[in-house]
């Protein structure tokens, strides 16, 4: 497995089309338990090493109920690596695309 989605329902569902898995997460419980199983930080029910995805990905309000966990498991320069796109309602306030992101980074726009 490559690639794993934590993130609401419907965005779920919609990478489940073209053959990604993933968990649907709407409270921060249901979120932790998904990410602790895929990032293997808990013992009970955590996927097995050679399953582990190499990307997480999580949708930006999932990653607001995981900013703690997920700042803690960048840090550790571990596999999955953790990639953030907005969910069904638009980009977060405050959260900067990945274009901004660039053009900040780079000094140039892209």
């Amino acid at each position: 497995m490559e690639y794993f989605v934590i993130a609401q329902r419907e965005l779920v569902l919609a990478f489940k089309l073209v053959g990604v898995d993933g968990k649907s997460a709407a409270s921060r419980r249901e979120a932790l338990d998904a990410f602790n199983r895929v990032t293997g930080n808990v013992i009970d029910n955590a996927m097995p090493v050679a399953e582990r995805p190499k990307i997480l990905i999580l949708s930006e309000d999932v990653s607001v109920m995981l900013e703690d966990e997920v700042i803690a498991w960048q840090k550790k320069g571990e596999f999955p690596l953790i990639v953030e796109i907005p969910p069904l309602s638009g980009h977060l306030e405050g959260k900067l695309s990945l274009t901004d992101s660039i053009r900040q980074a780079v000094g140039v726009s892209v």
